[in-house]
């Protein structure tokens, strides 16, 4: 059976709707048991849930295709060439707190011709982002599009610092892009990339230490919305550790003024 693109975007948002049942009620109940991993990263029942019903709607509906999950890892069928990867709560440490910036995560990568389908679900803001490979970005039904701004001076530039910035030497040349820029902010997770590709926001430097179910769903959103998104080094990448999205403009900028003196493990 021959699939489009637009199919599989179907789908996504079938997935999403999943998740979106499972989390937000347990959100909005304010009622959620936290565990810790072994990271120290929160983990909740919404998490697991919620991820255990998207590997069993496509194990019904893709049986031919992988999924690839924060929680649960590799299931389906091994060796395909799609695979879905999922992120059922991107900002958990935000949703058990009440802090409504936590979203669903969804993206569909072929073996051969990388990512093809992202869908962003973030429903205690009530918003949606999706795209498609060669079809743009998307918010709410909104074409998206990254700004044109050229100077960090009149940028808006949104930067989480961690431990891992301060471990490559860059916490410095962070802080320093933070001042010279002409509005900084400090919104984590998915959003910023999501306001990088709206072009609301010009550049966001995430945290170090991401997973590809991190960042896959918001590379393909900003690329689709003519930005850029790579790893610290200036790869195209969602591996991780690091990402960094932009409006294009920016980023060579960005990179040099992080090419920390310390040797870099990835």
């Amino acid at each position: 059976m021959s699939r489009t693109l637009d199919d599989e975007l179907t789908l996504a948002v079938e997935l999403a709707d999943i998740c979106d049942g499972v989390t937000l009620p347990l959100f909005e109940s304010r009622n959620v048991a936290v565990e810790h991993k072994a990271d120290r990263s929160e983990v909740t029942a919404a998490d697991r849930e919620a991820e255990r019903r998207v590997v069993e709607y496509l194990a019904v509906n893709r049986p031919d295709h992988a999924v690839f999950g924060e929680e649960h890892g590799t299931a389906g069928e091994q060796g395909a060439d799609w695979t879905w990867i999922i992120d059922p709560i991107d900002g958990t440490s935000g949703f058990t707190r009440g802090i409504p910036v936590w979203a669903t995560l969804i993206a569909l990568e072929h073996r051969r011709d990388g990512l093809r389908v992202a869908m962003i679900s973030a429903p205690a803001l009530g918003r949606r982002w999706w795209a498609t490979a060669g079809g743009g970005a998307w918010a709410d039904g909104r074409r998206c599009a990254v700004s044109t701004v050229t100077s960090i001076a009149e940028a808006q530039v949104n930067i989480v610092l961690n431990d891992g910035w301060d471990e490559l030497g860059a916490t410095d040349a962070l802080v320093r892009l933070a001042l010279d820029a002409r509005r900084s902010r400090g919104m984590g997770d998915f959003w910023q990339h999501c306001l990088v590709a709206e072009g609301a926001v010009d550049v966001a430097v995430d945290a170090v230490g991401l997973e590809p179910y991190d960042i896959a769903a918001v590379r393909l959103l900003v690329e689709e919305a003519g930005g850029r998104l790579t790893d610290r080094l200036g790869r195209p990448s969602h591996a991780g550790p690091t990402a960094i999205s932009s409006n294009g403009l920016l980023h060579d900028e960005v990179l040099a003024r992080l090419d920390a003196p310390v040797p870099y493990g990835r």
